[in-house]
C-alpha cells in the first residue's frame, strides 16, 4: 500500500489531503492528539504546527485533535496521520484507513473565555457554547485551565455557577430512574481518609431506598471513593449494567467517568488534577452537574471544616452552603448541606487498600474499626433515610445503626459487590514502609490533612492502589518520645524516596499540650 499522502476532494470542490490513518498507543488522558512526521508534505504544505488544532475526517465522521510533530518513521511515517489511543477509539476508523485532514476551526467560545479572563461576567449561552465546544474537544488543554483559571481567579455569580451547571449537564447523558425520590451523598473532599460513601450506601441501599451512588477518581487526594471501591469490585460500568445493578441492590458504587455523565466535568477535571486547583465555583458545579445527570432528587452534601481542611471558616462554610442551596434549588434538586469535622483525617487509612480495610472494618462490626469513621457515616446516613417520608424526622440515626449492628449493610455491600463485578486483582500493601515516630512527648494538636495526603500521594497513591499512609494516633491522643505516629506505604523505590523526602520536610504531626488541641467546628 502506498503510504503518499494524496488529495480528496470536498463537496465545495476544495482539496483536502489525505493520510493512512495508524493508531499510535499513547494514552493522553482526555485529549485527542495527532502525529504527523516532520518530513510529511502534508505538514509542510498546509502550515500545520506543533499544538495546532487539525479536524480529521473520515465519511460523515469527524474529529478534532491536537497536532504533535515527530521525527521518527517508526512511530509514523511521512505519508500517515498517527491518532493517540483516545482519538483512535473517537474517530472509530479502522487502522489503514485514509482519512482526511484539515485546519479546525477556532471554537468561537474562545472570545467568551478572554472576556472572562478579563473579569466580565459570562451570559448562560456563553456558558453553554463553552461548555458545547469542550465536549467536542475543540479546546486544547493549554485553552481549558485558561478557562479554569480566569474563572477561579476573577470568579464565578451564584447566577454564573447555576448557568455553567446546567450547560455541563446538557452535554451528557441523564439518567431517569422513574422514581420519586433517589438519593445520594457527597463530600466537597480535601479530608484523607473520608470514605463515608462506601458505608452510605449499603445502610441506605438495605434501608430500601435508591441511592446509586456515581463517583469520580481522586482529583489532588490520594484516593477517591471509586479508586478505593476498585480494589473490592469493577466500577466501570455501562449505563445498561448501571441500571441493572441498581434495580436489582438498590444501590451501586461506581465511576462515574464511563457513563457519559457531565463528561465537560471530566475534561475539566483531567486539567485540575495535574495543576492541583479546585476552585469553589467550579466545584459547586462539577458535583451538582454529576448528581443532576445521575438522576439524584435528593443530596446530602458534606462540607468539613478544619485548620487543613479545604474550608478552614465556619462562614466559608455558610456561604459554600448557600451557594450549593441556590444553585440546586433552581436546578430541581433538594439539598441538605451538613457542616463536619475537619480537623483531621477521617478513619486510619490514607490510600485506597487501607481506606478498603477501613470500610470493611465498619461493616464487619471490627471492635478495632476506626470509631470516628463509623459514627460520621452513620450521622450521614441518617440524614439520608430520613429523606423517607416514612421515616421521622431524627430517626435516621437509629435506623442507620440497627442496619450497620445487625450485619445488613454487610450483606448489602457483599451484593453490591458482586452485582458489580467482584475485583479479581489482588492488590497488597506497599511493601517498602517508612516509620514515622514522635520526636517529643506531649498531646497530638495537630493533623495536617493537607500535608499527610501530599506524603500518601507522593508514596503512589492512587495509581499505586497499596500505597499510602496507615495513622496509629489520632487529635488529641497522648504520646511519649519514639511513639509510633504513622506508617507510609510505597511499592517503588523512587515513590518512596519521593515520600520519605517529605516527611523529613514536615511530617504533618504537631505535638503539644492538651489545651492546645483545637474545637470542633460541626454541626449535624
Amino acid at each position: 500500500m502506498s503510504s503518499e499522502p494524496t488529495a480528496d476532494t470536498t463537496a465545495n470542490g476544495a482539496d483536502q489531503a489525505t493520510l493512512r490513518l495508524r493508531r499510535v498507543a499513547i494514552d493522553t488522558y482526555r485529549e485527542n492528539v495527532a502525529y504527523l512526521h516532520r518530513q510529511c508534505p502534508v505538514y509542510r504544505a498546509e502550515g500545520f504546527q506543533a499544538l495546532s488544532k487539525v479536524e480529521v475526517r473520515w465519511q460523515n465522521r469527524r474529529m478534532l485533535a491536537v497536532v504533535n510533530v515527530v521525527d521518527d518513521a517508526a512511530l509514523v511515517g511521512p505519508g500517515e496521520l498517527g491518532l493517540s489511543t483516545e482519538a483512535f477509539l473517537d474517530l472509530g476508523v479502522e487502522e489503514g484507513t485514509s482519512v482526511c485532514i484539515c485546519h479546525a476551526q477556532p471554537p468561537v467560545s474562545m472570545s467568551a473565555v478572554r472576556r472572562k479572563i478579563a473579569g466580565e461576567r459570562l451570559t448562560a449561552e456563553e456558558f453553554m457554547a463553552i461548555a458545547r465546544d469542550i465536549a467536542e474537544r475543540r479546546y486544547a488543554k493549554m485553552e481549558i485551565a485558561a478557562f479554569l483559571v480566569a474563572s477561579g481567579q476573577t470568579g464565578l455569580d451564584r447566577d454564573e455557577i447555576m448557568n455553567l451547571t446546567r450547560a455541563m449537564v446538557a452535554q451528557g447523558q441523564r439518567l431517569d430512574w422513574h422514581e420519586n425520590l433517589v438519593a445520594d451523598k457527597h463530600c466537597i473532599g480535601g479530608i484523607p481518609g473520608n470514605r463515608t460513601s462506601m458505608l452510605v450506601v449499603p445502610i441506605v441501599a438495605a434501608h430500601g431506598m435508591l441511592i446509586p451512588k456515581t463517583s469520580s477518581r481522586a482529583i489532588t487526594s490520594p484516593a477517591g471513593t471509586a479508586d478505593t471501591m476498585e480494589v473490592l469490585a469493577e466500577v466501570c460500568l455501562t449505563p445498561e449494567r448501571l441500571d441493572q445493578v441498581v434495580r436489582q441492590e438498590r444501590g451501586a458504587l461506581i465511576w462515574g467517568g464511563t457513563a457519559n455523565l457531565a463528561p465537560v466535568d471530566d475534561v475539566l477535571i483531567s486539567v485540575e488534577r495535574p495543576l492541583g486547583i479546585d476552585y469553589p465555583g467550579q466545584m459547586v458545579a462539577s458535583i451538582l452537574s454529576k448528581k443532576i445527570a445521575a438522576g439524584s432528587t435528593h443530596l446530602v452534601i458534606d462540607i468539613p471544616v478544619g485548620p487543613t481542611a479545604k474550608v478552614r471558616h465556619m462562614s466559608e462554610a455558610l456561604a459554600l452552603r448557600k451557594l450549593f442551596e441556590y444553585v440546586a434549588d433552581r436546578l430541581g434538586l433538594f439539598v441538605q448541606v451538613v457542616i463536619t469535622d475537619g480537623r483531621q483525617p477521617v478513619g486510619r487509612g490514607i490510600g485506597p487498600v487501607l481506606e478498603a480495610r477501613d470500610v470493611m472494618q465498619v461493616l464487619q462490626n471490627d471492635p478495632d474499626a476506626p470509631a470516628d469513621l463509623r459514627q460520621k457515616a452513620l450521622r450521614l446516613a441518617g440524614r439520608v433515610i430520613e429523606f423517607d417520608p416514612d421515616v421521622r424526622g431524627g430517626d435516621g440515626f437509629e435506623i442507620a445503626r440497627d442496619i450497620l449492628d445487625s450485619g445488613r449493610a454487610l450483606t448489602k455491600m457483599m451484593e453490591i459487590i458482586e452485582a458489580q463485578g467482584r475485583q479479581t486483582k489482588r492488590f497488597e500493601l506497599g511493601p517498602l514502609t517508612h516509620e514515622v515516630r514522635a520526636d517529643r512527648a506531649g498531646v497530638v494538636i495537630g493533623i495536617d490533612n493537607f500535608q499527610v495526603a501530599r506524603i500518601a500521594r507522593r508514596a503512589g497513591a492512587p495509581m499505586d492502589k497499596g500505597a499510602g499512609v496507615d495513622l496509629h494516633v489520632k487529635l488529641g491522643a497522648s504520646v511519649e518520645v519514639g511513639d509510633l505516629l504513622y506508617r507510609v506505604h510505597a511499592d517503588f523505590p523512587a515513590d518512596y524516596g519521593f515520600a520519605i523526602s517529605l516527611v523529613a520536610e514536615d511530617c504533618g504531626y504537631r505535638i503539644g499540650t492538651a489545651d492546645e488541641v483545637p474545637q470542633v467546628f460541626a454541626e449535624f
